[in-house]
């Protein structure tokens, strides 16, 4: 296995606890539960819970060493009849990889029909963009 350096540590936590959702939802949540209030307490929720979860999860990796289905055996012995089911979250990352990819396929549509096909009018632009 490779050396990772901080910076690519830090840019895939990053990635992975911020997702696509947070960005595109944001606004109309900013705008929708009162704006600056919102923001301050959305900040410190998420970051008092967020970095708790995510030390929690450091922590059981990097001192269990093994990887997801191990470390619960480690963790909580007793119960050997869920360890099968911990194979779920293997599949955790093939599902959000194919919402990014249906995404991904709007966000194509949306700059083909921007670029190439853009309306010539009021109407055909309400049209046109009811479908997206």
């Amino acid at each position: 296995m490779g050396k990772f350096s901080k910076l690519g540590f830090i840019l895939a936590t990053l990635g992975s606890s911020i997702g696509l959702g947070h960005i595109w939802r944001f606004p109309y949540m900013v705008g929708h539960n009162g704006g600056s209030a919102f923001v301050l307490l959305y900040l410190v929720l998420t970051l008092s819970l967020g970095i708790a979860m995510l030390l929690v999860e450091m922590l059981i990796g990097n001192l269990g060493k093994k990887d997801v289905v191990s470390n619960y055996q480690i963790l909580d012995p007793k119960r050997k009849k869920y360890y099968p089911f911990t194979s779920f979250f293997i599949l955790g990352g093939p599902l959000i990889l194919s919402f990014y990819a249906v995404v991904l396929g709007w966000v194509l549509y949306y700059l083909f029909v921007v670029t190439f096909d853009l309306p010539k009018d009021l109407e055909q632009a309400k049209m046109q963009f009811s479908m997206l």
